[in-house]
């Protein structure tokens, strides 16, 4: 639907030049001289390359509609990731064009994600901010390198690299931070 550019906040998703777009950040500018605008800084949903435009204060923009659905991650298979609707139990095939290498690669079985649909198609899928795994492979541990601050490289579950502190070893779980794929604590568990 179309809204007056002035309405759109941070987060909306906008059809601009035939392409879809997440709103980063929006600034409303009055300039001592001329007219109002608003600028807005925001990442294409499916390429990723981003835009900066400037529109005056009366102008339209299209503002479109995601559904967000809860889902659960059943597996992976030469047409993408398959997840079931947790509402209606029907399954969705999101492709590798969707969830980027970076985000599959913390998929677990059974995971709880969010997955966004434009038209019934989806756009993209938002992982837990966390995930727990547990160490493959680790250095031992050498005697007074504890008392740095020094980190060394250790594989988890799915053959991802982390760097964790030295006194970490081979079945410590972890809590991964799947936004940066960095070591945040011990799992609790």
């Amino acid at each position: 639907m179309k809204v007056q550019v002035n309405s759109i906040r941070a987060g909306n998703v906008l059809e601009y030049n035939g392409k879809l777009w997440v709103a980063s950040k929006v600034q409303h500018i009055s300039p001592g001289k001329g007219g109002a605008f608003v600028a807005i800084e925001a990442k294409a949903l499916r390429e990723g390359n981003k835009l900066q435009e400037r529109f005056r204060s009366g102008e339209t923009i299209e503002r479109v509609h995601i559904d967000e659905r809860e889902c659960t991650y059943l597996f992976k298979d030469e047409a993408g990731f398959t997840f079931m609707d947790k509402e209606t139990f029907e399954q969705l095939v999101v492709g590798a064009d969707v969830l980027d290498e970076d985000q599959s690669r913390w998929l677990q079985d059974g995971m709880e994600v969010t997955v966004s649909l434009y038209e019934g198609t989806p756009v993209g899928a938002e992982l837990p901010k966390t995930v727990i795994l547990a160490v493959t492979e680790a250095d031992a541990v050498v005697k007074g390198q504890t008392a740095s601050s020094s980190y060394k490289p250790a594989i988890v579950e799915g053959g991802i690299r982390v760097m964790v502190p030295p006194h970490i070893g081979v079945g410590t779980r972890l809590v991964i931070n799947t936004e940066e794929g960095t070591y945040m604590e011990r799992a609790k568990d």
